[in-house]
């Protein structure tokens, strides 16, 4: 397995060294380690959502509907500007450096949040929550692609980003006895849901430690050397692992220029230029998904309690099993966005989610719902819908250049998140306080035709991605191999 290593432009097997490794407990604690943020992710934003009818008790913060919807959004302005910076950070420092930091940052918000003493603090420590969870999106998205083998990236990466709904059936649950006077104080309980996560959240700082830096990331950023090192390491374990001596990768090499950095003039040619549709395609997939996710999950609580009356502490019941139903939809339909293709996969759930949504909000504003019906179609949704939003990052992180591909995940998630979802929340907490049920449908109607269109742009423009190699779908910018994509000729990825 050995190749040469030189300070000079070299030549590197490490994508297909990569690819052809056979899953292993390598892989799962890649998953483990990565995936147990968005369990706490989870856990926290379900906490925020559950106790926002507590939130609303004079006696506790005596915060307003519209107040509520306001948090909600100042948390996702903190999750835009902080997968901006993070996301710029990962690209030029590394995966495994920035995955540790941004954990920090997000750790520190929770906990802080834990601490509020009013509207002002409240919002404050939700937009450093906000930052730290939008710089993970970058940072752990662009190392689960980058280490991950191509046939079982797509699966990986929903399951991954999944794992966030294991954390809010935890978190509704949990509120069952954090909000349950007789067990804590109203005054108290919410704040105790926030102090476990943040706690809990530290035993994943000693769970990434066995996670290496990307070989991918070195080997174009001027350390030829260790990320053959590394890359010799982790086929060592996979070995260990398996009980054999994996088969030497002795076909075409890529020969490398490794820089340290990459100008944002050259990031802008790529994106916007050279990669235009992909870029169209991904700012689609991104806007809508976190529109619709936005518009329901905040303000679902807020529902609950005004249309259905049923009691704050007994929010969380009804949560579960919307948890549960987008938990199960990438366990269950994730392989078959690598066996029957992506293009295929992320339109069809786009626009079954589509579909459903305009068929329940009818449902709601005619009335005929109950809080028990209206929690399983919501269910029944989100158990598409999820697939939906996750195969959103899965497109950005694998589409475009290694170098610039956590700046890219970044870009998106905050161009799609601040077109989706700072308005939503605000938007649906304003028409929950008119207490009219025709205008939450036509909001619904509104999430439902922005989900069906990301399909047909999926349609026109997706990428066939599926068990192929990163450097296949999009050429690192320091290889030879590196072409434009023009206007008037096609990348063979996406014939």
């Amino acid at each position: 397995m050995a190749e040469q290593l030189t300070a000079e432009p070299f030549h590197t097997h490490i994508p297909a060294r990569l690819d052809r490794l056979p899953w292993c407990r390598f892989h799962w604690l890649i998953l483990i380690a990565l995936g147990v943020t968005w369990i706490l992710d989870g856990l926290e934003v379900t906490l925020a959502g559950a106790v926002s009818g507590v939130l609303q008790d004079p006696a506790v913060m005596n915060f307003s509907a519209t107040q509520i919807g306001e948090i909600a959004s100042t948390y996702v302005i903190g999750a835009v500007l902080g997968s901006l910076v993070f996301g710029h950070l990962t690209d030029r420092y590394g995966r495994r450096k920035l995955f540790f930091l941004t954990l920090a940052v997000y750790l520190l918000g929770t906990l802080l949040t834990a601490f509020s003493w009013n509207l002002t603090s409240f919002i404050a420590f939700r937009l450093i929550t906000g930052a730290g969870i939008g710089g993970e999106y970058a940072a752990i998205n662009s190392a689960i692609d980058e280490l991950i083998p191509a046939q079982y990236r797509g699966r990986a990466d929903l399951i991954v980003n999944g794992s966030y709904w294991i954390g809010a059936a935890i978190g509704s649950a949990s509120t069952l006895v954090i909000l349950d006077p007789a067990v804590l104080p109203p005054t108290l309980g919410w704040r105790v849901g926030f102090g476990i996560g943040a706690a809990l959240g530290l035993l994943i700082l000693f769970l990434r430690k066995s996670i290496p830096e990307s070989p991918r990331w070195l080997m174009t950023h001027g350390s030829g050397d260790e990320s053959h090192r590394i890359m010799d390491a982790i086929e060592a374990r996979v070995e260990r692992a398996l009980g054999r001596t994996l088969e030497v990768c002795d076909g075409e090499p890529l020969v490398i220029h490794p820089r340290r950095s990459f100008g944002f003039g050259l990031v802008a040619r790529v994106m916007f230029k050279d990669y235009w549709r992909r870029s169209v395609l991904c700012l689609a997939l991104i806007t809508s998904q976190a529109f619709l996710y936005n518009a329901v999950f905040f303000t679902y609580v807020l529902i609950l309690t005004r249309f259905y009356n049923v009691p704050a502490p007994r929010t969380g019941i009804y949560l579960f099993p919307f948890a549960i139903g987008n938990f199960l939809g990438p366990v269950l339909l994730g392989h078959l966005f690598d066996t029957i293709g992506r293009k295929q996969m992320i339109a069809g759930t786009y626009a079954i989610s589509a579909a459903l949504l305009v068929l329940t909000g009818w449902l709601f504003a005619q009335g005929y719902l109950t809080a028990t019906s209206q929690t399983a179609l919501w269910s029944i949704i989100f158990f598409f819908a999820s697939c939906a939003a996750s195969s959103a990052y899965l497109t950005v992180s694998e589409i475009f250049p290694l170098e610039i591909r956590a700046l890219a995940i970044a870009f998106f998630y905050s161009l799609g998140t601040a077109a989706g979802g700072i308005v939503a929340p605000t938007l649906f907490g304003h028409l929950i306080g008119s207490g009219s049920r025709m205008k939450l449908f036509l909001g619904y109607v509104l999430a439902a035709v922005l989900m069906f269109a990301a399909a047909v742009v999926e349609i026109i423009y997706g990428v066939k991605a599926e068990r192929t190699e990163l450097e296949k779908l999009a050429a690192p910018l320091s290889s030879l191999i590196y072409e434009p994509v023009t206007s008037s000729r096609a990348h063979p990825a996406t014939k």
